[in-house]
Parts: structure tokens; C-alpha cells; sequence
């Protein structure tokens, strides 16, 4: 298994990406966006994206997005085919696209997104810490790419300042990051707070 900063040569993985992360997206029932091959392609091709290969045959991916002009950066689209899920795959492939943000892009806030407790976990590793939406990107065309998720209306509720996801962000000029990590139960608890406020609003209507 391979772990590799994805080039030209991996444009040809575009659609079983954009397939793997609609299924996942599917099977969830929340928390993806959904890319098109067109886009995760120039994603490959600019460096900006990280793919696991056993052999020829496609494992995983994770991908750079810049906002702000450049003051934050993305790691989105953190998916592992089911045939290689459950071995500590995602984990590798988390860290692989921070360590390649942080190399590219030294000056950039890194934040994340997400309703999974197991990337909660590895963004609290890596030095994340929770935080309001309004400490993330306010680039509009950002929050828009959110459109294709089943809680959209969530976070146009509350007019995008929460949603079910927990926005995480680690800033390289913060001292922050070295505080102690967040303890699982921690984000058991806050996506269950979140799931019960806004679930049940949403049933309501």
C-alpha cells in the first residue's frame, strides 16, 4: 500500500473517487460534498491532493482546497474504499495531506469540517482544536460547495454559523496547538447535542 501526493498520472482515478465519495456520502447520510470527476482531476494534477494505491487499484484520497486567498486551507474529501477500510488506512491519509499542507502552504490556518468522530479524532491529534464557524474561511463559495449535503438547510438556518458538522482548525502562528487533546467522549457528546437541536427542528416541519 502507497500513500502518495497525487500528479497527472492519477487523473485516471477521477470517477471512482467521485463514485466512493458519493456512496460513502449515501451510506452516511450526511457530512460529504460531492465533487465532480472534472474537479477532483484538477485536483490530481496540480499536487493538491493526496491517493492510496495498492498496486494499480484505487484505496483512498483526500484533497487541498485554498480559501481566503490563501490564508486557510481545506483538507476535504477524506475517503477509503470499503475494500480497505477498518486498517488504519484513513489515519495515514490524514496525515500525509496535513503534512503536504503544511509544507506547501507554511503560513495557511489548516481546518476541517466533519460529523465523524474518527476524523475528530485524528484532527485533534494533529493539534486541531473545536472551534465556531466563525473562525473558519467566511469565502462564501466555500460554504456554498455545502449544497450537496443532506443538512444544508441546517446551515442556512442558523445562517451558517453552525450545522451538524464541527468545524476544527489549526493555526501553525498559535501556541494552541500544543494544548492537550480532545477526549473522544468530548465529540460523542457535542455531535449528539447537535444532532438532537437540529434533527428534531428539522422533523418538525
Amino acid at each position: 500500500m502507497e500513500v502518495l501526493i497525487a500528479n497527472k498520472s492519477h487523473a485516471k482515478y477521477a470517477e471512482i473517487i467521485c463514485e466512493t465519495i458519493a456512496e460513502s456520502a449515501a451510506v452516511r447520510g450526511t457530512g460529504i460534498a460531492r465533487r465532480t470527476p472534472e474537479y477532483i482531476t484538477k485536483k490530481l494534477e496540480n499536487g493538491n491532493a493526496v491517493i492510496a494505491l495498492e498496486g494499480e487499484k484505487f484505496a483512498g484520497f483526500c484533497y487541498i482546497e485554498l480559501w481566503g486567498h490563501g490564508k486557510f486551507v481545506a483538507n476535504s474529501g477524506l475517503i477509503v474504499h470499503p475494500d480497505y477500510r477498518n486498517v488504519g488506512l484513513a489515519k495515514k491519509i490524514k496525515h500525509k495531506i496535513f503534512k503536504h499542507s503544511r509544507t506547501k502552504f507554511p503560513d495557511a490556518k489548516v481546518f476541517s469540517i466533519t460529523t465523524g468522530l474518527a476524523v475528530m479524532k485524528m484532527n485533534s491529534d494533529l493539534g486541531y482544536k473545536p472551534v465556531p464557524f466563525s473562525e473558519l474561511t467566511d469565502d462564501s463559495t466555500f460554504w456554498d460547495g455545502c449544497q450537496t449535503c443532506r443538512n444544508y438547510d441546517v446551515l442556512t438556518r442558523t445562517n451558517r454559523k453552525m450545522c451538524l458538522c464541527t468545524g476544527m482548525l489549526y493555526d501553525p502562528k498559535s501556541k494552541l496547538e500544543k494544548q492537550k487533546k480532545v477526549k473522544e467522549k468530548v465529540f460523542n457528546r457535542l455531535k449528539h447535542i447537535k444532532e438532537t437541536m437540529f434533527l428534531k427542528k428539522k422533523d418538525q416541519k
